[in-house]
């Protein structure tokens, strides 16, 4: 930056008025301020400041009549749950009460003050309204800032509401009013302004050495201190000694009078002053913030952050620390379970690196002293540029789908105006090309999205180019295989389809019901390459194969990772020939049993059989080979579809290479078939579904007939669910899945024979049948009962009505096939010799179906405690109806009961509220995946640790947490990638 008056400036004619906007978020903005604020006042001017933060914060660091504190609340910044979550549609309410419906009256008080104090310049961190107060009123005003309100709260948008869009297209316009920016590093975009200056670190300086500060608190001068610091939202973290590496000492900032901690934990006072308290330390535990990371870069402090969600500030910010290697990230679950050890040791690694200027404080006075009595200050001459540059990277960040990672684009990074070093913004080229690079890959189509299983998935291709293979055993059987796989001069097509958690619907998607499905964020991916058979590459023993059969025959190559993590061959390979019979393609039967010949490699049948699917439903005819690389990160077994994610991913990977064109509901009814027909598992069509036409942070509502996507869902910013493993295997290819499903058949078809009967009597009969529980609905109703497809069409008061009464508990096969012949269900066979419960599997689908069909209406309620309970209460319903089914078990039972031990623990502790509310069994049952729901705050997490815990105590079996959501496969697309020459 610049300013006209150069090295020869003289002081003001005269003490200035400086009126002084502090936004109530956070006090990084605060502790900034008073940097600022101190050198203004030590050159004699006097400062206003209007603030909704406490009088003390500032007094107590700058003593002096010359500052005058004014409380007002004119913005609410984001309003927070606790330390780490962020409530977007509270804080888009809190604003408009706060900031936008008394506008006029904010416009009028505020023009009044500002004659009242005779204000040379308004000053604002990052007051929108008084940008626009000050120009109506003639006055300058700037801006200090790394953010700006507009770019935080779009993203609220997204989650909470169009209906909010004009509040921030105020906020953006109210920022157009103000005169400069001055612009701190770490700064994200904000093309609201037309001028800006890039300033240096402003960082609050040292008071007292490293030796005093340690000497005070009583530890050694070579004890390892860690400083956990997450601002000044109370949390109430229950610490514990064993968090810690042995002989570590930790001091903790903002803990409350009340909270305990352990004795390898000291409670600092609350007026401590951090920055000494960070110089005297060897790293910190927080949250990404102004405050924290200029502090901590300033004093070269390693950083290990937790991460807030809703909060774009902070990737910008983390792109600052991460240039200057000060910061490594702790996974928010690792973070509640007390596992830090790994982290803090990593911290001491790190080596930061930051060495540019930090009196932003003392230079942003100078600036504003300039501007106050009329020096013309220079500023950014790339403005134009800058400002496009920002309007593009906010308008790439709000079309994002929600929930994904914000990423900053390359060019969009550290500039030497970062530090300060510079006065102008470096111009960087962008090459106008279709391709994006990544690792050894060019990415000729598609977008990674910032899904970072993605991009290590890409980084485990690009090992495989390079032949870096791992040394275990079967990794390195399988990653060899996977290396010679491919003709890395050539398109590879790559597909992502995630694992789901059945919120709400489970097995009563083959009777028809509505089901609520949530895509997670663990996912499976798929690269399919096509080669001509004479150019294929292949492994030894195909060689042979092909010698042997004295042609070349095209061939399917596949390697699937992760062969280590359960008993199964790492690789399978086969003729294409071996799915054709003459000119057509096998019967599904005959493919069933060719896959049961190796067990070892029975697996194959879900990457494979979706060629066979492709071949015998849509007539595609594979003359090439092709070669197949399956890596997922859905655990099997957890009843979360890691099979439907094979499947899905599989035929769109497949799909893209071969230009098929098949819209996504087809395409997860065509894996369907894989499952049902090839795999010989009898499930219905949900899985696949939410794997291919899921959304991120949405449930997929749809109603199984055979399979409508009736809409997705966005799930209510204050509720979220988690997935918790039973560590009890769960397959729908068990037996009890199995026989659960053929007694509901059995159950449909008794009704329908029963529906029939009456329909006969009464056309035998000489008067209609009048009898009380049909009598209103007449003929036609009878008719459509007696040709029903779907039982979740049936609902529960026409059930208990007519037929209820007449479903038995238990029949055996041979007398149910004596007396009805046969249920109707293409995918199961009936045992004669085997008993079939009835009742109770006939009745779930079509209380299921209303119960979800409520879900579904109670997610639009108000965000209350009462709407929570009654999602809760249903899922406990539908968890209920499962082991009445007889398709409970232990494990899942027991977490459902440790949830309603915590609910009710904490409803009678001293009057505080429940943070979690149900639980249910998921999928096909018997195992496998409890879904829980509960409030989007860090105690509900804290209680789902806890229930990790308890279940491990029990069990000795520490529960897989799923945790987080992600797009299906038709939102992802495909990528296509071919290798980068140099």
């Amino acid at each position: 930056m610049a300013s006209a008056g150069g090295a020869d400036r003289s002081p003001p004619p005269r003490p200035l008025v400086f009126a002084f906007y502090l936004t109530g978020h956070g006090f990084g903005h605060a502790t900034r301020a008073i940097e600022v604020v101190r050198h203004l006042v030590a050159a004699g001017h006097e400062v206003h400041v209007a603030t909704a933060v406490p009088e003390f914060v500032f007094t107590a660091e700058v003593r002096s009549p010359r500052l005058r504190i004014r409380r007002v609340l004119l913005d609410c910044g984001a309003v927070q749950a606790d330390a780490l979550t962020v409530d977007p549609l509270a804080t888009l309410e809190k604003y408009r009460e706060a900031a936008v419906v008394p506008r006029e009256s904010i416009l009028r008080a505020e023009s009044e003050w500002l004659s009242s104090i005779k204000a040379d310049l308004v000053v604002s961190d990052v007051v929108p309204v008084v940008c626009r107060v000050a120009a109506d009123m003639g006055v300058r005003s700037v801006c200090i800032g790394n953010f700006s309100w507009d770019f935080i709260y779009a993203e609220y948008i997204m989650e909470a509401g169009y209906h909010h869009r004009s509040t921030v297209w105020q906020i953006s316009e109210d920022y157009a009013h103000c005169d400069i920016l001055l612009r701190l590093p770490g700064y994200g975009p904000m093309p609201a302004f037309r001028n800006v200056i890039d300033v240096p670190l402003i960082v609050r300086g040292l008071r007292k050495s490293r030796s005093e500060v340690r000497k005070e608190l009583g530890l050694e001068e070579n004890a390892k201190v860690l400083v956990f610091n997450f601002g000044g939202q109370p949390a109430g973290w229950k610490l514990k000694q064993e968090w810690l590496p042995d002989g570590w000492i930790c001091l903790v900032c903002g803990a409350s009078d009340s909270q305990d901690v352990p004795p390898n934990f000291i409670k600092l006072a609350k007026d401590a002053y951090t920055p000494d308290v960070i110089a005297a330390s060897d790293c910190m535990l927080g949250k990404i913030g102004y405050g924290a990371a200029s502090e901590v870069l300033a004093y070269k402090l390693p950083l290990v952050f937790v991460r807030r969600d809703y909060f774009n500030e902070e990737p910008f910010l983390r792109n600052l620390l991460e240039h200057y290697q000060n910061s490594i990230e702790m996974i928010r679950s690792d973070f509640l379970a007390g596992h830090w050890k790994p982290y803090l040791l990593r911290a001491l690694t790190l080596r930061p690196c930051y060495n540019g200027p930090t009196n932003g404080g003392e230079v942003v006075a100078q600036i504003l002293e300039d501007i106050a009595i009329g020096k013309e200050c220079i500023p950014d001459k790339f403005s134009g540029a800058r400002r496009l540059q920002d309007a593009i990277v906010s308008g790439y960040q709000l079309q994002r789908a929600p929930g994904r990672d914000v990423r900053i684009p390359d060019w969009y990074s550290l500039s030497e105006t970062e530090t300060g070093a510079a006065s102008t913004s470096k111009i960087v080229a962008i090459k106008e090309t279709a391709a994006l690079c990544f690792e050894d890959f060019e990415i000729l189509h598609g977008d990674l999205q910032g899904l970072t299983d993605t991009m290590d998935f890409l980084k485990s291709l690009s090992e495989l180019n390079r032949n870096n293979l791992e040394s275990s055993e079967k990794q390195y059987q399988e990653r060899t295989a996977a290396s010679v796989l491919f003709d890395w001069e050539k398109e590879i097509y790559i597909a992502r389809a995630p694992g789901r958690l059945d919120v709400m619907g489970g097995i009563a998607d083959y009777s028809g019901s509505l089901v609520l499905q949530m895509p997670l964020r663990e996912a499976c991916h798929v690269a399919v390459q096509r080669n001509h058979p004479s150019k294929q590459k292949l492994w030894k023993h195909t060689q042979a194969r092909q010698l042997e059969n004295a042609g070349l025959a095209p061939v399917i190559q596949i390697v699937s990772f992760g062969s280590e993590l359960s008993n199964r061959a790492p690789t399978f390979d086969m003729r294409l020939s071996d799915f054709m019979d003459g000119e057509k393609p096998i019967p599904y039967e005959k493919a069933r049993e060719f896959f049961c010949q190796n067990p070892s490699q029975k697996w194959a049948a879900y990457v494979a059989g979706t060629i066979l699917v492709l071949m015998t439903e849509l007539g595609v005819q594979f003359t090439d080979s092709m070669s197949i690389l399956v890596s997922s990160a859905v655990p099997e077994g957890k009843g979360v579809s890691s099979s439907a994610s094979v499947e899905v991913a599989t035929m769109s990977a497949i799909a893209a290479a071969y230009g098929l064109n098949i819209i996504p509901r087809d395409l997860a009814l065509l894996c369907q078939k894989v499952e049902n027909h090839v795999v010989g598992a009898p499930c219905g069509v949900m899985d696949q579904m939410a794997s291919a036409c899921g959304e991120a942070n949405k449930l997929l509502a749809m109603v199984c007939q055979p399979a409508e996507v009736k809409e997705l869902v966005s799930i209510p910013t204050h509720m979220r669910f988690w997935g918790l493993d039973s560590g009890i295997r769960h397959s729908v290819g068990g037996g009890d899945y199995g026989s659960v499903r053929v007694g509901t058949y059995m159950g449909r078809k008794m009704i329908k024979c029963a529906a029939s009967d009456l329909v006969s009597e009464s056309l035998t009969s000489e008067a209609p049948v009048e009898s009380d529980c049909h009598k209103e609905n007449g003929m036609d109703l009878l008719k459509s009962e007696a040709a029903m497809e779907y039982l979740c069409n049936l609902p529960p008061h026409r059930y208990e009505a007519a037929y209820a009464k007449d479903i038995p508990e238990v029949i055996s096969g041979d007398a149910f096939l004596e007396k009805y012949g046969d249920h109707n269900d293409t995918v199961t066979v009936i045992d004669p010799k085997r008993s079939y419960s009835v009742k109770a599997p006939t009745r779930h689908p079509i209380y299921e179906n209303f119960r979800v069909e409520t879900f579904k209406t109670l997610l639009a309620a108000g965000s209350t405690d009462e709407q929570l309970s009654a999602l809760g209460e249903l899922m406990y319903q539908c968890h209920n109806s499962y082991s009445a089914c007889g398709l409970g078990s232990d494990g899942t039972d027991r977490l459902v009961n440790l949830v309603q031990e915590m609910q009710h623990r904490t409803t009678s502790e001293g009057g505080s509220r429940p943070s979690l509310f149900g639980a249910k069994i998921t999928g096909g049952g018997s195992g496998g995946t409890v879904c829980v729901i509960g409030k989007n705050c860090a105690r509900s997490s804290e209680e789902i640790v806890e229930i990790q815990k308890r279940y491990k105590a029990a069990t000795g079996y520490l529960p897989i947490l799923f945790n987080g959501s992600s797009p299906g496969a038709a939102k992802f697309g495909y990528l296509k990638i071919r290798r980068r020459h140099s």
